[in-house]
C-alpha cells in the first residue's frame, strides 16, 4: 500500500495558522511524525490561493533539510504552481492532481513527460464534475488514457482516483467506486488506484468507522494507495492487517514488524 500523508494540508486549522505564523518546527515536526509512521510521499496543500507557491516553496525547503530522501505530493489547484514546486524538489514525487477539466492537464503533461520518474494523480472528472456513473467514469478514464499516451507517459506512473461522493447523500458511492476500480485494474494491471478517505463519511457521525471500512474494501478491490492519515494507528492496522489476509504481506513479517514497533492504534 502506497500512503500519501494527509496531514500538512491548509485547510487544517492547525496548519493554516501554522502557515500564518510560519511556524517553522510545527511543520517539520508534522512531516516527520508522518514519515515514521510510513508516510511514502508527504502531501503538502498550501489552502492560500494567492501564496500558494511561496508557502508550499516553504514547506519544502524546511522538509528537505530535515529528511533530504523525502517525496513531495505537490497539491495545488494551480498548474504553475505544480510546475515551479517541481523544481525545487530534491526528489522526484507526485502532481497531485490533474483531470480532464480544462486549462491544467494541458499545462502538466508536456513537463511531466520530460520529468519521467514523477507519478501523476489523475482524477476521473471534467468540466461538468464527478460522474455519477461508472459508465462515465470510465468514459473519463479513457479518455485521460488518450492524452497521457500522447505524451508517452508510462500507466505505471498513473495514480487514478475514481472520485467518490458521501454514502449519506449517494448510498451507491462506495459501489459505484469499486466498480470503476475493478474494471480498471483488470484492463489496466499496471496503473494504481488512489483515493482520499474521508469524503464517502462526509456528513455522518463517527466519521472514521466508515472511513476504515471504506479502506479496507476498496484495498480488497483493487486501491493499492490511498491519501489518508499515517497517524492513525487504527487505519494504519487495517493496512497492515488487510496485506496479511490477502497475502500481500506473506507470513505477516511486516504486520509483526509494525507491531513490534508501535505502529498500530493500541
Amino acid at each position: 500500500m502506497i500512503i500519501v500523508g494527509e496531514k500538512l494540508n491548509g485547510s487544517i486549522k492547525s496548519v493554516a495558522q501554522a502557515i500564518q505564523s510560519r511556524n517553522a518546527e510545527f511543520v517539520r515536526d508534522l512531516a516527520t511524525r508522518q514519515l515514521e509512521k510510513r508516510a511514502d510521499y508527504i502531501d503538502i496543500c498550501s489552502g492560500v490561493p494567492e501564496q500558494d507557491a511561496e508557502v508550499l516553496g516553504w514547506m519544502i525547503d524546511l522538509i528537505q533539510t530535515d529528511h533530504p530522501g523525502v517525496r513531495f505530493s505537490i497539491d495545488s489547484s494551480n498548474p504553475d504552481t505544480i510546475l515551479s514546486c517541481m523544481q525545487k524538489c530534491r526528489n522526484p514525487g507526485m502532481i497531485n492532481s490533474v483531470s480532464l477539466e480544462t486549462g491544467k492537464i494541458e499545462k502538466i503533461l508536456p513537463v511531466a513527460a520530460e520529468m519521467k520518474e514523477w507519478n501523476i494523480i489523475a482524477l476521473l472528472m471534467d468540466n461538468n464534475g464527478i460522474p455519477v456513473t461508472v459508465e462515465k467514469r470510465m468514459e473519463n478514464f479513457e479518455n485521460l488514457i488518450v492524452k497521457t499516451k500522447e505524451f508517452g507517459i508510462a500507466e505505471n506512473r498513473l495514480f487514478i482516483d475514481p472520485l467518490v461522493f458521501s454514502v449519506a447523500t449517494t448510498p451507491e458511492s462506495f459501489l459505484n467506486f469499486i466498480n470503476t476500480s475493478k474494471q480498471i485494474r483488470e484492463a489496466h494491471p499496471d496503473i494504481h488506484i488512489i483515493s482520499g478517505l474521508s469524503n464517502i463519511s462526509f456528513g455522518l457521525p463517527y466519521r472514521k468507522a466508515i472511513n476504515h471500512a471504506f479502506l479496507i474494501g476498496a484495498m480488497l478491490n483493487g486501491m493499492d494507495s490511498a491519501i489518508m492519515d499515517p497517524l492513525n494507528g487504527d487505519m494504519l492496522g487495517g493496512i497492515y492487517a488487510t496485506e496479511a489476509l490477502t497475502n500481500i504481506d506473506e507470513y505477516c513479517i511486516e504486520y509483526l514488524d509494525a507491531y513490534r514497533d508501535g505502529m498500530f492504534g493500541i
